[in-house]
């Protein structure tokens, strides 16, 4: 007599992964996504999504079904993953320098169409004549400082249009325009601080567009872009294209700064409580450094700053946080009774990230998932 035939599996759940796994909501992502598409167009503006947050192709497409014009890298290494699944309208967001020179001649010869910027009045002689080597003509953007003082030039100095003007006068050089980046929006701790921030920005970048004007100078392109600002900002006059990226996934950075709810956030980390504590009411999970990073982010309301809040596998809220961490090791403390009790050793629970960006560049690819359903994996196109 032949044994019963085995019951059908079910489908694939975020519970039987190995841990620590990187999760992506994908319903949450997609509403991400039609949201800030809609909300650019919407304002008469280009978006032109920073893709180093996620770094997926298929992230990538979703943000082209809603109106992306093209994308914003912040490695060549993504540039050319890119590049090679046909998206061939690309700015490489950071300041370029010499050691880049051949790669990107090398991806502009072979037809891409790769923009690159430079705030550094040594810089286009050189870059022009790595151009003229490769046969190419590049386009330049000049990054321009709107307070963030990281990088870009202030457009209130002698440096901004002499600048401005050696791009224009090298013929393997054409001047693409002006692109700022307000980072200190993330020093932000409301929306109405993130929505002054983002009129700092828009109108520096329309100030150095009259600038240039009244030399008569055009500028083909005003750059703009920080999730917090693009989601706060009034109006965008003046500004042809923002470029923006966290959005996709959010985080808990963006709940605190007030840039968007707890359920925006469709990145999370999937891990294992490894050890109880009930003396000192810890747990250990087997989420550390590697897999969350170590970026604090910002404190929450009662002032503690931890590496991210947990989750049940449902999305519950625990109410707690990883609040130390090791390299494979995270350390949850303030752990009620009842949830030691119910969250033995081996119990799964996620961690929402902090710095959705960070969070994503420690993993090769993302599951996605349906509630807990597993529906697709997406490869993460990481390197330099």
């Amino acid at each position: 007599m032949s044994a019963p035939a085995a019951a059908p599996a079910g489908p694939p759940t975020i519970g039987t992964l190995p841990t620590p796994s990187l999760l992506a909501d994908h319903a949450i992502v997609v509403r991400n996504v039609q949201r800030m598409g809609t909300r650019i167009a919407g304002m008469g503006a280009a978006l032109r999504p920073h893709v180093k947050t996620h770094k997926a192709i298929e992230v990538a497409r979703l943000q082209q079904a809603a109106g992306m014009r093209g994308i914003t890298v912040s490695t060549l290494a993504e540039a050319r993953a890119f590049a090679a699944h046909g998206f061939d309208d690309i700015t490489y967001a950071v300041p370029v320098e010499p050691g880049k020179f051949a790669a990107v001649t090398a991806m502009v010869a072979a037809g891409t169409r790769l923009a690159v910027l430079t705030d550094d009045l040594d810089v286009p002689g050189p870059l022009a004549a790595a151009a003229q080597r490769a046969g190419v003509t590049l386009d330049v953007y000049v990054k321009v400082d709107c307070g963030y003082h990281r990088c870009g030039v202030d457009p209130s100095t002698p440096a901004f249009g002499e600048l401005v003007q050696r791009i224009g006068e090298r013929t393997a050089l054409r001047f693409a325009g002006l692109l700022t980046h307000a980072g200190h929006a993330y020093r932000a701790r409301s929306a109405d601080e993130c929505r002054a921030v983002a009129r700092e920005e828009r109108d520096a970048m329309v100030a150095a567009r009259a600038t240039l004007a009244a030399r008569g100078i055009p500028v083909p392109v005003a750059s703009i872009g920080s999730t917090p600002t693009a989601t706060h900002v009034d109006h965008l006059e003046g500004i042809d294209e923002v470029r923006t990226g966290n959005y996709v996934f959010h985080d808990g950075m963006q709940v605190r700064i007030g840039t968007c709810a707890a359920a925006d956030c469709a990145l999370t980390v999937l891990t294992a409580v490894v050890h109880r504590d009930r003396v000192r009411g810890r747990l250990v999970v087997d989420a550390g450094a590697i897999a969350l990073s170590k970026d604090a982010g910002i404190a929450d309301a009662d002032g503690v700053t931890h590496y991210g809040h947990l989750v049940t596998l449902d999305g519950e809220p625990l109410g707690l946080r990883v609040t130390a961490l090791s390299q494979e090791h995270g350390w949850v403390d303030g752990v009620p009774e009842p949830l030691l009790d119910r969250l033995a050793v081996g119990a799964r629970v996620r961690v929402v990230a902090n710095h959705s960006c960070l969070t994503a560049a420690q993993f090769a690819h993302y599951e996605v998932h349906e509630g807990e359903r597993l529906v697709a994996r997406w490869a993460n196109h990481r390197g330099w």
